[in-house]
């Protein structure tokens, strides 16, 4: 009874994640009546596709938890206005992101940004 277990060791090869790790609050974790928890921790997440992740990768860009925090809740405030595909604005970056799926789709930094057109859109939001 003295060896430690890990979750690796308990679910072997099922831990998937894209993102760094970061700390959920209480509200992020409380479920809607009828979810379970681990549909309410995948619904408070923000996923990076690999498109993204390559983007976010040759331009630089390195996001941070408390970030991910404000593009989590730029998500939210944009699909309670029933927006589906959102241009994010964060001071030098812009994300396009799949609000329905909670997924940035890609990512730019400021000078990609420039001279450039956003289609197939339907709202941005400015942090």
């Amino acid at each position: 009874m003295s060896e430690s277990i890990s979750i690796g060791s308990i679910y072997p090869g099922r831990i998937q994640s894209s993102l760094p790790p970061q700390r959920a609050t209480k509200q992020d974790l409380t479920p809607t009546p009828g979810s379970s928890f681990k549909e309410a921790l995948q619904d408070s997440l923000v996923k990076i596709s690999n498109h993204a992740a390559k983007r976010l990768e040759q331009r630089g860009i390195q996001l941070r938890p408390e970030q991910l925090g404000k593009i989590g809740r730029a998500i939210d405030n944009a699909a309670e206005k029933g927006a589906k595909d959102s241009l994010i604005l964060m001071k030098d970056i812009a994300l396009i992101v799949n609000i329905n799926n909670r997924t940035v789709v890609t990512a730019m930094d400021g000078s990609s940004m420039k001279n450039n057109v956003f289609t197939q859109i339907d709202s941005a939001v400015i942090i």
